[in-house]
């Protein structure tokens, strides 16, 4: 470096060295910034989260629709995802249904009435299209809570250990089980009082012992976990959920709205179990109000324990009696019920 240069580390010698006394960027002392500090306090209760930071000197935004709810009863899904899983339900039965008669027609040259008489001597087409079905419901349920809400599929739907959201309740599966099964001799005692048609359209699958292994075998290991899902997992959140804004919005206070939603939510679900089991009791509208007493424990229990499993054991245990009562007295399907 030349000796003659000028030292970069110094002003230059024709340039006045800055004012330090006119310096706008001074530092000031602490205790002066802290008393400009504006600190405003948000109720917890009523907080909203938001990722945007909240500007010094405004309020903060109003709280979130759904801030009074449960935990339990937020949900990301609407009326208008119900309305696709209905049309997809509806769609997915009838294609499954037309698939098989188109293949029944084509292979084997049945006419219509023919097809109808093949579902009826044929329970592994009934049972088959009914889990393929189940399986189709299922898919819906994930693709568009899983994948497009981002949620975690089980939890989101209510599907909670048991003794985590209410530990005053039982937590051992053995008692929901053993509910289930008094709750199955409570029903079979009602029914026997109640005058029934001669032959019911689920009895078709009793015709045979193939039949009956395959109906006991979707009513223990299959059904209990479809329809907890959709009924309890699904439904009740959704309807418990509405009628909670709808008492909201009419000017009952948040707990008495979280109690009136939650009545509805469970009698909703509950009838809405019983009708959907209609068909296969021919109708008989006593023994669908029965049906729909059952669903209306079932959903009592989750929303009591905030937990699909117990509404699932309870039907685990309801459904597994049947099966075992109907092993004993057709002495493991060997003396088979006649039909008319």
């Amino acid at each position: 470096m030349n000796p003659f240069d000028q030292d970069p580390s110094q002003p230059p010698h024709d340039q006045p060295a800055p004012d330090q006394s006119r310096d706008s960027t001074r530092e000031e002392p602490l205790d002066d910034l802290a008393s400009r500090i504006v600190v405003h306090h948000v109720d917890p209760s009523t907080a909203y989260f938001s990722s945007e930071p909240l500007a010094a000197g405004f309020p903060p935004p109003p709280p979130a629709v759904d801030s009074f709810l449960p935990p339990d009863l937020r949900i990301p899904w609407s009326w208008l995802h119900l309305l696709l899983f209905g049309l997809f339900a509806f769609g997915s039965i009838l294609f499954i249904q037309l698939a098989l008669i188109l293949y029944l027609s084509a292979t084997q040259h049945l006419t219509p009435a023919q097809v109808e008489q093949a579902f009826r001597n044929r329970p592994d087409l009934a049972v088959g299209s009914n889990v393929l079905w189940f399986f189709l419901i299922f898919l819906f349920l994930y693709l568009t809570l899983a994948a497009y809400y981002r949620r975690p599929f089980w939890p989101t739907l209510g599907w909670k250990k048991l003794g985590t959201t209410n530990p005053d309740l039982p937590s051992s599966p053995w008692v929901y089980i053993a509910g289930g099964a008094g709750l199955a001799i409570c029903v079979a005692i009602l029914s026997s009082k109640i005058k029934t048609p001669e032959h019911l359209p689920i009895q078709d699958l009793f015709k045979n012992r193939t039949g009956a292994l395959l109906l006991m075998g979707m009513a223990v290991l299959v059904a209990p976990l479809v329809e907890e899902t959709v009924f309890r997992g699904y439904l009740y959140p959704l309807f418990a959920s509405t009628g909670a804004r709808i008492a909201r919005s009419n000017g009952a206070d948040p707990v008495r709205s979280v109690e009136a939603g939650t009545r509805v939510g469970i009698f909703t679900t509950g009838i809405l179990f019983g009708i959907l089991h209609g068909a296969q009791l021919g109708w008989t509208w006593a023994l669908v109000a029965v049906l729909s007493i059952v669903g209306i424990v079932f959903t009592w229990a989750r929303a009591r324990v905030g937990s699909v499993y117990a509404s699932y054991f309870l039907h685990l245990g309801y459904n597994s009696f049947i099966a075992f009562s109907a092993i004993f007295a057709t002495r493991g399907f060997t003396k088979m019920p006649p039909t008319p």
